[in-house]
This record gives C-alpha cells, structure tokens and sequence, in this order.
C-alpha cells in the first residue's frame, strides 16, 4: 500500500486553483487585445480622412499651376475672397481655400500658393500644401 500512495502522489494533476489563475491570464490578454481593436479601426479611419484631404489640396495646386500669371486667380490674396471656403464632397463637410503671395525682390516672379483643406468630423482637423508659381 505504501507504493501506491506514493505513486499516486507523484501523478497528481494540476489543481483547480492552477485552472483558475490561468484562465484569468488568458482572460486579461484577450480583453487587452479587444481594447486595440477600436483604437485600430479609428486609426485607420483618421488615415483615410488625411489620404483624401490631401488630394483634395493637391488638386487645387495641380489647378493654379495651370493659370498664368495675369490670371485674377492667381492674384495676391485668399481665394475665394472673404472668410468664405468652397465646398468639397457630397457631405460637404470638406472645406478647401488658397491663398496667392508675390514673393519679396529677388524672387518677385516667384508666388507662393497655399491650399488648406478643413474637415470637421469626427474633429476639427485641416490639411495644408505649399507650392510655387514662376512667371
């Protein structure tokens, strides 16, 4: 009898409270994992409205870059004038303006062209692009 108690001793099993504890770190690990998820896909939707904000801005570059240098597009200022913006997609949440400046001597056949776009959704965030007019 004494080798049997001492062999069933020796092939003991894991206990409950070992199932337990590794339930509760497997359980950690995937809620951990389900919090990145969200964080992700907002990630990944913020990219998307940054990719088409600037396309909208490097479209209106590629636009300008076509004027010539009389043109009243391309003269000093904002465009359009005033506080107003023009008005992009089909939400029309996308908000776009540019603004024409004749560069200091040396450089006076230079202007410098700056589009900024705006969105506000799901927050207020703009997107700006720079370029350059020779005469």
């Amino acid at each position: 009898m004494n080798a049997r108690t001492s062999q069933a001793r020796s092939e003991r099993g894991i206990t409950l409270v070992e199932v337990l504890i590794a339930i509760l770190v497997m359980t950690t690990g995937v809620l951990a994992l389900g919090r990145l998820i969200p964080a992700a896909s907002h990630g990944s939707a913020s990219d998307k409205l940054l990719t088409q904000a600037n396309a909208y801005a490097q479209q209106k570059l590629e636009d300008v870059q076509t004027l010539v240098w009389s043109d009243p597009l391309l003269q000093d200022g904002r465009h359009p004038g005033g506080t107003t913006n023009e008005v992009l997609g089909t939400t029309g949440k996308w908000q776009r303006h540019y603004d024409v400046a004749t560069l200091a001597a040396p450089l006076d056949n230079l202007r410098k062209i700056t589009v900024t776009v705006e969105w506000n959704f799901p927050d207020a965030r703009s997107v700006t692009a720079v370029s350059y007019v020779r005469r």
